[in-house]
């Protein structure tokens, strides 16, 4: 039974006839997650989890027209089941689990099988066939543990407040950001670009509380900031907005970190594997959880990846599709409107 099609504008389900996050237009869309890649503009109508309805909101229009639904909840779609499970990626992410006369396919998006004590816990779905993404599919990719990634982040921290150095941390706006609050919470006041701070309300719509914050407007003085806590977006990396920082000492959060630290750190001070992908272990674990019979590869380290799961004796190939790369860039403004705080 074919319950999936790869074409030009997403991933398709003909006998439901809606796509998953699809990179053009169509007429319905089941989003796995808010992030831009993956949630984009010109759907007539899009289908999400709860806490992700406020992020699309926020990210594409107030005016479009979104239907969320719970975790676990069904829908039927002309004769196919459709649930959301948790992804681990992000507030609200979500594998889109899709069954049609006992075959059942999972659309996992972007996944985390590491626990980062803010999204929901990825949750295991047992399936027929398995579209994965591949971000960090080289086994040189091994997380560390959150609590000790989080000691290395909070040591800089210190180490900076100890030279009067301001710590700016560059991170994605979703997800990663939020993290690094967490992370050095309690170890002094923490200032976020805007795109962080309206990006802030749908965690604490969704009931999750935040360390304090304050959003200040880069386009004016920021000296009251220094050897304080600054995150930022990675647009503005060896921007006027960082420079404008008294006396900063910058570090890149991002998987990416682990490896490419001499080339990627030209323009900071240190670097923190600090990702909200699946690392090695965790694609190889949750692809051999779900018992698939086929795995369908996407964006990352698609070539290498499937042909390591051949080679174990899991069959799978390669789809290409337009899904980014979130973990590198990240296209928001780089000036704050104003000054905002957030108590």
């Amino acid at each position: 039974m074919k319950l999936i099609t790869f074409t030009n504008k997403g991933i398709y389900c003909p006998q439901g006839k809606f796509y998953i996050d699809p990179w053009r237009p169509v007429d319905l869309a089941i989003i796995t997650h808010g992030h831009a890649d993956h949630a984009r503009w010109g759907m007539k109508k899009y289908l999400c989890h709860h806490f992700t309805k406020p992020i699309l909101h926020k990210r594409i229009s107030e005016d479009i027209e979104c239907q969320s639904m719970e975790y676990g909840e069904v829908i039927d779609m002309n004769g196919v089941k459709v649930s959301l499970h948790p992804a681990g990626h992000i507030i609200g992410s979500a594998q889109i689990r899709l069954e049609y006369k006992g075959y059942v396919s999972v659309i996992s998006g972007d996944y985390k099988v590491q626990y980062d004590g803010l999204s929901t816990p990825f949750e295991l779905v047992r399936c027929h066939e398995f579209v994965s993404e591949s971000t960090f599919g080289l086994p040189i990719y091994n997380w560390l543990e959150v609590d000790d990634l989080n000691k290395r982040m909070q040591n800089w921290v210190l180490k900076n407040k100890e030279n009067q150095k301001t710590s700016v941390f560059i991170g994605y706006s979703l997800g990663k950001a939020q993290r690094i609050m967490k992370a050095v919470e309690g170890l002094g006041k923490i200032h976020v670009h805007y795109s962080i701070g309206k990006l802030n309300e749908a965690f604490e719509n969704a009931g999750i509380t935040l360390p304090k914050y304050e959003v200040p407007d880069f386009r004016e003085s920021v000296k009251h900031v220094q050897d304080d806590i600054v995150i930022v977006p990675p647009a503005l990396l060896d921007s006027n907005v960082i420079k404008k920082i008294p006396n900063p000492a910058t570090a890149i959060c991002s998987g990416w970190m682990q490896v490419r630290g001499a080339r990627r750190w030209r323009s900071a001070d240190a670097g923190f594997p600090m990702s909200d992908h699946a690392d090695w272990g965790g694609l190889l674990q949750a692809i051999k959880a779900t018992e698939a019979e086929i795995v369908h590869v996407t964006h990352g380290q698609t070539e290498v990846f499937s042909k390591y799961l051949n080679e174990i004796g899991i069959k799978a190939d390669v789809v290409e599709t337009l899904y980014g790369d979130d973990e590198e860039t990240e296209k928001e403004a780089a000036e704050a409107p104003e000054s905002q705080t957030n108590d």
